[in-house]
């Protein structure tokens, strides 16, 4: 039997030994021109941190440089399975590239970059009350991850995508104490 696996895509570097594929995996050529990993979408963890009641840091990944855009920084996840909601894909993408554990973390909301035939949906959580999240690499695609202050957030080297979501994010966290 053959185990499908991710084939290499020539414009990025070579990485690790191909994994087996997920059903989620693969790009689209969406509407907006562009090309998206994730065959029915992608979510993502914005985990925050707050110290009475200011965000005052995020979970951020540090990816790895074989991947899209590799070196850069972004929130842990990555594309959904076919029947996975964007909540339960972003948590499991950040228990496997993070370490976060669901029962650590409170889901307050979301925000979708919708692109027609392919979308991206930063599920917002905050620690839950006691909890004191520990993030860590736990797989190859990444080469750090932890908790960054949000006044340093946007002085990293940041995914595209994400970078270009960050302004939103943040200013709706400080005037949305619900997310």
């Amino acid at each position: 039997m053959t185990i499908p696996t991710v084939p290499h895509d020539p414009d990025q570097p070579a990485g690790p030994p191909a994994r087996h594929l997920q059903p989620g995996d693969g790009w689209v050529e969406c509407d907006c021109g562009g090309r998206h990993w994730g065959l029915f979408g992608a979510a993502g963890l914005m985990l925050v941190r707050r110290t009475a009641g200011e965000v005052v840091s995020v979970v951020l990944q540090h990816r790895a440089v074989w991947s899209d855009q590799g070196g850069t920084w972004a929130l842990p996840g990555g594309a959904r399975n076919p029947d996975e909601s964007a909540e339960a894909g972003a948590l499991r993408e950040a228990r496997e590239e993070a370490g976060i554990d669901a029962d650590d973390i409170v889901v307050l909301g979301t925000s979708v970059v919708d692109h027609g035939a392919w979308s991206y949906t930063t599920v917002i959580a905050q620690e839950t009350p006691g909890a004191d999240v520990v993030p860590a690499v736990t797989d190859a695609e990444s080469i750090d991850v932890r908790w960054v202050p949000v006044d340093d957030v946007a002085r990293l080297p940041l995914l595209a995508a994400f970078a270009a979501a960050w302004p939103g994010l943040r200013a709706r966290l400080e005037t949305d104490p619900e997310g």
